[in-house]
């Protein structure tokens, strides 16, 4: 069993049996150390280890509803019931993105029968899983005064706790107010720079755009502790600043399109440019991915290196129109696999489950008179019975049966009930999953190809990285906006080199996905 399977537990057990230090004390109201920007050092966690495993239909729920969000569709014209509904139904099934989703819906007036108050609990919710963006979003709900009493003290000591249990977003925010200017020294100075560029760094491995903006400033130019540049700008710092700052717009930074498209275009200190000349044809093109960026903030390029290189690989022709370029840098998907019919798909509720997903026993074991939360459960093994899985609502009251006791005598009564979760039914295929709009799907390359990460690329095209369905690292490697375009002979992608991320290059394979993008020319 993989480590998080072991943590997915003691969430579960939680939320089922465990109480707070004080179970009078709320989760919003719990006692943490107080913000220390004076940290000695940072020890990078990551988020995706410290997570429930998501529920294969629940995610499919929780990417319907942000489809229904895109930016395309104008906000009065959203169907906003269906939102809620979608959101709420992948929430019921412990998807944590779903809930902090849910969450922001109630506050936002999304659902009129729920506010502010129902959005803390729900965030409370979250924190009782151990989910680290609920601590994230807790010190939000302080710094706003969201359902609680403003308190910025609060809230630092929140966002504190969520960077040091994974949560990119805090880590962002925190590193940003670590990394302060010289002219700031004195009493109550914040600078902790090295701690700032862990945290950064830490972010940016888990694929969090927006934090290659201040990363890029951290490499350009070396700093001491207090802030201090202490060197000058070398063509090896300049090189991993503008890297960085490229590898963010493939992750979705508007920010770091928009300082690439100046760079590139119109620098504004000539003499300590990243880039290594004027180049107003890349300018361009960082422009249409910045504007796209400021338009749909959920976009993603992990294909950019095939429409926009860096230098000094050359450019490729490009007919001057902004959804041929988008959709070139645009992640790529396989069709889906057809599931055959299973059993559980010809049965009837409360039994049916949908030939696209099969069950698998999570460990977690009830012995609640009521469903502890909605899911699929099914008496527990060594009980004598043969009962299927069906699906119970939260709070939905589990039936008593006839079984034998441990002397081998028959009683009637309540069973221990073992919860399930769904997974795909798709036999392990790579098929990275997203919103609705924001992948191309391609053919499935014939034949198929995979390599390890030592090996050279054979096939110029769009690949793919992959790791088992049960590692602790899945939800941060199996992402469509992982994917890199290579050129034949290329190296594949390193996860340590390259990704920040403490993970053995034998442990990830890499799929070829497509060979031939869009013509752009």
């Amino acid at each position: 069993m993989h480590r998080n399977q072991y943590a997915s537990l003691i969430f579960l057990c939680c939320l089922l049996a465990c109480k707070m230090p004080d179970d009078k004390v709320l989760p919003r109201k719990q006692s943490l150390p107080l913000f220390n920007p004076h940290a000695p050092d940072f020890i990078c966690e990551t988020e995706s280890n410290k997570v429930p495993p998501i529920d294969a239909q629940a995610e499919d729920w929780f990417l319907a509803a942000r489809a229904l969000e895109d930016p395309e569709i104008f906000v009065g014209d959203r169907d906003y019931k269906k939102i809620v509904d979608l959101t709420r139904q992948a929430a019921e099934r412990l998807h944590w993105k779903a809930m902090l989703n849910l969450a922001s819906l109630y506050v936002e007036g999304r659902d009129p029968s729920h506010g502010n108050e129902d959005a803390v609990q729900l965030v409370e919710k979250a924190m009782r899983l151990g989910i680290p963006a609920a601590y994230d979003r807790m010190g939000t709900y302080y710094a706003n005064g969201t359902g609680v009493n403003g308190d910025i003290t609060r809230a630092y000591a929140f966002w504190q706790k969520a960077a040091q249990m994974g949560n990119p977003q805090a880590m962002d925010f925190l590193s940003d107010k670590l990394n302060v200017g010289p002219a700031n020294e004195g009493a109550g100075y914040w600078a902790n720079i090295p701690v700032a560029i862990k945290m950064m760094e830490c972010a940016f491995s888990q694929g969090y755009g927006p934090v290659a903006y201040n990363l890029s400033y951290m490499y350009a130019s070396p700093r001491v502790a207090s802030g201090r540049v202490s060197g000058p700008r070398t063509p090896e710092t300049k090189a991993l600043a503008l890297k960085v700052l490229h590898e963010g717009v493939a992750f979705g930074c508007e920010k770091c399109a928009n300082k690439l498209e100046i760079e590139f275009g119109d620098p504004f200190d000539l003499a300590n440019m990243l880039a290594p000349y004027i180049d107003k044809a890349r300018a361009e093109r960082y422009g249409v991915l910045n504007r796209e960026l400021g338009f749909n903030p959920n976009a993603r390029f992990p294909n950019l290196d095939k429409v926009l290189p860096l230098p000094p690989a050359d450019l490729p022709p490009w007919n001057g129109d902004r959804d041929t370029l988008l959709h070139a840098a645009k992640g790529v998907r396989p069709p889906p696999a057809i599931p055959q019919q299973s059993a559980a798909s010809l049965l009837q509720k409360p039994y049916f489950l949908a030939a696209d997903y099969a069950l698998r026993p999570t460990g977690l074991l009830s012995d609640a008179p009521t469903a502890p939360f909605s899911a699929y459960w099914q008496p527990a093994t060594g009980q004598g019975l043969t009962e299927p899985a069906r699906l119970f609502h939260k709070g939905e009251e589990f039936p008593h049966f006839s079984v034998l006791d441990a002397a081998g005598k028959s009683r009637y009564g309540p069973v221990t009930w073992a919860q399930c979760r769904t997974i795909r039914h798709n036999h392990g295929a790579v098929e990275p999953r997203a919103a609705r709009g924001l992948l191309r799907e391609v053919a499935r390359p014939e034949p198929w190809l995979s390599c390890a990460c030592g090996q050279a690329c054979p096939v110029s095209g769009v690949w793919q990285p992959w790791v088992a369905a049960d590692h602790p690292l899945q939800a941060i490697v199996n992402q469509y906006w992982r994917q890199a375009w290579l050129s034949q002979g290329a190296p594949f992608p390193r996860p340590g080199r390259d990704w920040l991320l403490d993970l053995p290059d034998d442990e990830v394979t890499w799929h070829w996905m497509d060979m031939s993008l869009p013509d752009i020319g």
